[in-house]
């Protein structure tokens, strides 16, 4: 698959209304063909991740960023559905609890980052502190902040943190692939009706659901202006239409598995001594009373 219309190419300014067409499918016109391509690409990262584990010299993060009811959580489960727990792990940034407050913005994404040979997963992540902290300002004041730099100030300095953060982490083995999945409002909205009208899905439908999305025009204007500052080289943003859930898991798929590719992931060789010991074990083995 192609993934250049889906990646933001460092230094561009875009425009998600101009630009980027969150019902976009390519060329699959067919759901069940994307479906069995789909399947494949989840045996593909299954594979990936197992060497990933045993070599245990690169981690992946992947950050998802997006609107409510974008599909996050149903990506995480369909993609990641043939990846092995213990090589993969999970995190959701909530509103920042009394503790995180008393550090730095960046703290409990750092505890969260995954070790060598994991793969790990932010459900929404520090770009938070470029979109929610932006679009409700007033919430700086509860980060308890020395100094609040005047008008735009802090974004920029704040784009320059996250930028040489990422930096530091590619630079460690930590490769960085942030995704924003692309719901239209008009298909938000129709999310949104369904989960009210579905008695098993009231439990993820919130007032303040709706209180947000007065705000979007608000929240586009803070993501084109994270996607602008903040797509580089080493740590890209792609860009994911979401409007249709089954071409969303599609392309997040392609594009990891295209990503760990590209890492050239062997699984560790082992001396000519230990090969000699794996024969001893085999022999006696061999010869052991059934």
């Amino acid at each position: 698959m192609n993934h250049d219309p889906f990646i933001v190419s460092p230094g561009a300014k875009i425009s998600l209304k101009d630009d980027y067409d969150p019902s976009y499918k390519a060329e699959y016109h067919e759901k069940a063909e994307a479906k069995r391509k789909l399947k494949a690409g989840i045996k593909e990262l299954a594979n990936y991740q197992n060497i990933l584990y045993a070599q245990n010299t690169y981690a992946l993060l992947i950050i998802l960023q997006a609107m409510d009811a974008a599909g996050k959580d149903s990506t995480i489960k369909h993609v990641m559905s043939g990846v092995n727990p213990q090589g993969c792990q999970v995190f959701s940034f909530q509103e920042p609890s009394d503790e995180e407050l008393d550090h730095d913005y960046l703290w409990r994404s750092m505890k969260a980052l995954p070790e060598r040979g994991r793969i790990g997963i932010f459900n929404r992540s520090y770009y938070e502190e470029l979109l929610v902290v932006r679009v409700h300002p007033e919430l700086l004041e509860k980060q308890q902040l020395h100094y609040i730099p005047h008008g735009n100030q802090i974004w920029q300095q704040r784009f320059e943190e996250i930028n040489n953060f990422e930096k530091y982490l590619v630079n460690n083995g930590i490769v960085v692939m942030k995704f924003f999945l692309n719901v239209s409002k008009a298909e938000q909205k129709k999310r949104f009706l369904d989960r009210i009208e579905s008695p098993e899905k009231h439990w993820k439908f919130s007032p303040s659901d709706v209180r947000e999305r007065g705000f979007w025009d608000d929240y586009m204007m803070a993501y084109e202006d994270v996607f602008n500052h903040t797509s580089t080289e080493y740590a890209p943003w792609y860009i994911i239409p979401a409007d249709r859930k089954w071409f969303t898991r599609l392309v997040v798929s392609d594009i990891i598995c295209t990503k760990l590719k590209e890492l050239n992931l062997q699984y560790p060789t082992v001396s000519e001594e230990h090969k000699l010991m794996l024969l001893e074990a085999k022999r006696i083995l061999e010869i052991e009373d059934e």
